[in-house]
């Protein structure tokens, strides 16, 4: 690290710094972060867009008295390199490190948890409001993008705080919009007159002044307000914002450090809400990343010279483009299949499905919750929508699921992508909740593939199936194994039996199949004969298998990458208690009552059990008693 950062043990240090230090240390931070991330993987681009934004935040502002509260989480490396986390930096997004995300457990500079867009406005109120009420004196600061705009949750903020118009600032991070250089230069000099305290004030005297006055002087100031909003209006979007209430300050330079500290500083002395509006470049700094600020937003470990990607582990291609390209070949053959994502094109594998069927794609944006719902007026009128969502980012959108898909038994197909634990984005990103927040609404099918070849007939079943369907399958490359040319139904509610026996039966869903295959191998050559399901269905279960199961072997071993509460086991209990079925022992393997830390996905089955050595000894163990 350089010399500057390495003398930088928390945001006080920065006050110390000249101009020249602090854009020293604003290269110094980019070169942290990109070789950190260059070993564990990580949001690159992201931070790298807010380097000298972070540096102007905690010199101007005194965390963590003053809280800053980062939008989903992904610009936060900075700020994390100048709280005091600079040696632990290393171990970004590992077993037993610090968190890709802000984290209030990990350092008093974290306001607030966060790891899903478009939060950090309400929260900021909801501090703001606090902090009123107990008579405290401190700022509170809401960091989000322009990506996090597309939710409407951070309107919902917007239009909650510019009716409280509490003293509350929120900076709006924008890589997007094109703005040409003369009118950046002009708006940068309104942001620096319109923010200076002396003007401040005099506006706020002077509306006082015309609002006390008979209607002519309520006249005067409307006309005054009409002029202000016009000429804002012809050279920035802050008509928008004012709308909602707030001062409107910008668009300004984001990689200024001066400009943005004088108007940090400015803007300090306000006391109601503000917005002020900074343009940055993602990936700034880092060629390949300001090139492909896409694939380098959230990256996996690749070579800092060439910003060439480094494979993984190869081979097999992953279930998200196995699922792209089963859809394509099915939309090929039924013009009613349209397909949906929530600002994932990529991540969901559905750019090939974009590029074939342009008008049958769309992207909502970062709004889930209008996804659905969308999908549900698609559905209403005889189309095959499909909503490719990670299943941690379908969790947002419960109650349209609920309310207006399976109340009304509605066709639409789910697509759940990253089920499971997903890796290094830990427990915001982790996709164990699924089974359980979809088994109890009535009429909806759930179920898992086993492997990639699965999935796709799995799609085809979904497709043709009147009502809500639901397909779950893992981040990651599948098995390699053959893929059938033809997409073909799967009987609903029916399991495979893959291999029998007489001491036990393993009945696993989805990524959990093949672990229990090898497990039952190992164990036969100890003696113990296991039979093994690939159940496909958490639900409708396939009722007569797992009876037939149970009454073949006594001894029931439920296996699923989901939390045991509520999951695949607790559907299996449900069905032998209203069978009457208590002569059988059910032996439940699965994620504990916990939120799942961050690590690799084999290093998480393995420390909860759920790889074949685990199920193995779990196994072993139970049989034994």
């Amino acid at each position: 690290m350089g010399n500057i950062l390495n003398t930088i043990d928390g945001p006080g240090a920065l006050k110390k710094l000249s101009l020249k230090d602090l854009n020293l240390l604003a290269a110094e931070l980019r070169e942290a972060i990109i070789n950190t991330c260059a070993t564990n993987g990580g949001h690159l681009a992201p931070s790298l867009g807010v380097v000298e934004l972070t540096i102007a935040l905690h010199r101007v502002f005194d965390s963590p008295k003053d809280k800053i509260v980062w939008d989903v989480g992904h610009q936060a490396y900075a700020h994390k390199l100048l709280t005091g986390r600079r040696d632990a930096f290393r171990t970004l997004r590992t077993m037993g490190g610090i968190s890709g995300f802000p984290k209030r457990a990990e350092s008093p500079h974290d306001a607030f948890d966060v790891g899903h867009s478009s939060t950090s406005i309400s929260a900021a109120l909801g501090m703001a409001l606090a902090r009123d009420l107990k008579r405290e004196q401190n700022k509170v600061l809401a960091v989000i993008g322009d990506g996090s705009m597309t939710g409407g949750l951070a309107y919902e903020g917007l239009n909650h705080a510019g009716h409280l118009n509490k003293d509350l600032v929120v900076i709006l991070n924008d890589n997007e919009m094109s703005i040409s250089e003369n009118v950046g230069a002009l708006s940068s000099f309104l942001s620096r007159t319109i923010t200076s305290e002396f003007v401040h004030k005099i506006k706020k005297d002077v509306e006082g002044f015309l609002e006390n006055l008979d209607g002519l002087g309520r006249g005067v100031l409307q006309v005054a307000k009409r002029a202000e909003e016009s000429l804002k209006g012809l050279f920035t979007p802050g008509m928008l914002f004012e709308a909602f209430g707030f001062e409107y300050v910008g668009p300004i330079d984001g990689h200024n450090v001066e400009l943005l500290m004088e108007t940090l500083e400015n803007v300090k002395r306000f006391d109601d809400a503000v917005l002020i509006h900074v343009l940055t470049k993602k990936g700034k700094g880092y060629p390949p990343a300001e090139a492909n600020p896409s694939l380098f937003h959230g990256v996996g470990p690749f070579d800092v010279a060439t910003g060439k990607v480094l494979k993984g582990k190869g081979g097999a291609a992953s279930y998200t483009y196995m699922f792209g390209e089963a859809l394509k070949k099915i939309a090929e053959e039924n013009d009613k299949v349209v397909a949906i994502t929530a600002a994932m094109p990529d991540g969901t594998g559905l750019s090939g499905f974009a590029a074939k069927h342009p008008e049958r794609f769309f992207d909502v944006g970062i709004a889930e919750q209008h996804g659905v719902t969308f999908a549900a007026g698609l559905a209403s009128q005889g189309l095959k929508p499909v909503f490719a969502v990670y299943s941690s980012f379908l969790q947002r959108a419960y109650d349209q699921v609920f309310h207006d898909v399976c109340l009304q038994n509605l066709p639409v197909v789910f697509a759940i992508d990253r089920a499971g634990v997903v890796g290094s984005d830990g427990p915001t990103h982790h996709g164990v909740f699924d089974l359980s927040y979809l088994r109890h609404l009535p009429g909806m099918t759930l179920m898992a593939p086993k492997d990639e070849n699965e999935l796709q007939h799995m799609l085809q079943t979904a497709i043709n199936h009147d009502g809500p369907a639901a397909i779950r399958y893992p981040r990651g490359n599948g098995y390699g194994v053959p893929i059938d040319q033809v997409c073909r139904e799967i009987p609903i509610g029916k399991g495979e039996l893959l291999r029998d026996g007489t001491d036990g039966a393993l009945l696993a869903v989805g990524t959990m199949v093949y672990p229990a295959v090898e497990a039952a191998e190992a164990l036969a050559a100890e003696g113990i004969s296991l039979a093994v399901v690939n159940m496909r269905f958490i639900k409708p279960l396939d009722r007569e298998m797992v009876l037939s199961m149970a009454g073949k072997t006594g001894a029931l071993f439920t296996i699923e990458e989901n939390v045991l509460q509520g999951g695949f086991g607790t559907a299996v209990l449900e069905l032998l208690e209203e069978e009457g079925v208590d002569a059988v022992s059910v032996t439940r393997l699965g994620y504990p009552d916990c939120f799942i830390e961050q690590g690799e996905q084999p290093e998480l089955r393995a420390r909860y059990g759920l790889d074949a050595a685990g199920i193995s000894a779990r196994i072993r163990g139970a049989l034994r008693k």
